[in-house]
């Protein structure tokens, strides 16, 4: 079977990646979705063949016969398209911060904009399949996580779930992002000449992205501390996590909850104990990779994560979660 998955956004990076992947995709062919007309194309070589194009309207929608569209747009634009897709009979999987939410108050705290769309929030899934498979199977509207929660979430829930992490000293989370995950709009944080041979930190306490690890992991606010900082490199996510655990004896223990937790998901990779991994070890794929260092005589553990921010933070995990809702095989087009 094959089905036709429209993308709103193909011309950013994360769009960009989707298409690449939905081209590869046994089941799928992507159709690129028109939103914006002054928007410009790249150049293309002679002979190249591209996807189908229609405007991103309900009426396009309905006569093209997508089964999903992708929004790999901005949030604004993600609660502008969102319902009267899912009315002309789509599924929607969003890769904005519009829908990760549960309330419009939490998404003006920290998106600091009013929701369009309250209506929508209850209906959305958070689209994490290794806590969420089940919802995200019979769910019309996917909200595709950030990247960074990916990465912290993974790491972080299984050990609070647990009750090895001591909540009142808290969780400290300092993360690491290649530049296109600030997208493809340019701006002078981004522009070259600030990005290379250089390190900077950025929205320090007051991150997007921390209201969904909150969420997630089953923090409170006080309890976790998450800085992000802008690598200079194109892709990839290293997130190393800081928190103390005085009921552990070993490395090996956390490692033990991690392989309960994870022992039969395809995408989240578990590292020997003391063993730590790199960005270039998950680089264009859909994996995320754990790594954990504990120290039995002051009680310190030190979690290390990664990601591909455009593949299982975006793009992939997007394509992870379409396969689950259309009943293909959870790792079809990723492996």
């Amino acid at each position: 079977m094959s089905v036709l998955a429209g993308v709103v956004g193909f011309r950013g990076y994360s769009g960009q990646e989707l298409v690449s992947l939905l081209e590869r995709h046994p089941h799928a062919q992507p159709v690129l979705m028109e939103h914006r007309a002054d928007s410009e194309d790249r150049p293309r070589p002679l002979r190249f063949r591209a996807p189908q194009r229609i405007p991103s309207t309900p009426e396009a929608v309905h006569q093209a016969g997508l089964d999903v569209v992708f929004l790999a747009t901005p949030p604004e634009v993600s609660m502008e398209l969102a319902l009267p897709l899912l009315e002309a009979g789509a599924k929607v999987i969003d890769l904005s911060g519009a829908f990760r939410l549960r309330t419009a108050e939490n998404y003006r705290r920290w998106y600091k904009e009013e929701h369009t769309q309250p209506g929508l929030l209850s209906e959305a899934v958070y689209g994490l399949p290794e806590f969420y498979r089940e919802a995200i199977r019979g769910a019309r509207l996917i909200s595709n996580p950030g990247c960074y929660p990916t990465a912290a979430s993974l790491a972080i829930r299984p050990l609070v779930e647990a009750g090895v992490v001591d909540l009142d000293s808290g969780i400290v989370c300092d993360a690491k992002s290649g530049v296109s995950g600030a997208g493809r709009k340019p701006s002078l944080k981004t522009h070259f000449c600030e990005v290379t041979e250089n390190l900077s930190a950025y929205s320090i306490l007051d991150h997007r992205h921390v209201a969904e690890v909150l969420q997630n992991a089953g923090l409170e606010e006080s309890q976790f501390s998450f800085t992000a900082h802008l690598l200079p490199i194109h892709r990839g996510i290293l997130e190393t996590i800081y928190f103390r655990a005085p009921g552990i004896h070993s490395s090996e223990e956390l490692l033990t909850i991690y392989e309960k937790c994870y022992a039969h998901e395809p995408f989240v990779r578990l590292y020997d104990a003391g063993g730590i991994p790199s960005i270039s070890a998950v680089a264009h794929t859909n994996f995320c990779d754990i790594g954990v260092k504990f120290d039995a005589a002051t009680g310190r553990a030190v979690i290390v994560t990664v990601i591909d921010n455009l593949v299982k933070g975006a793009a992939g995990q997007a394509i992870q979660n379409m396969n689950l809702i259309l009943g293909f095989g959870e790792t079809e087009g990723l492996l």
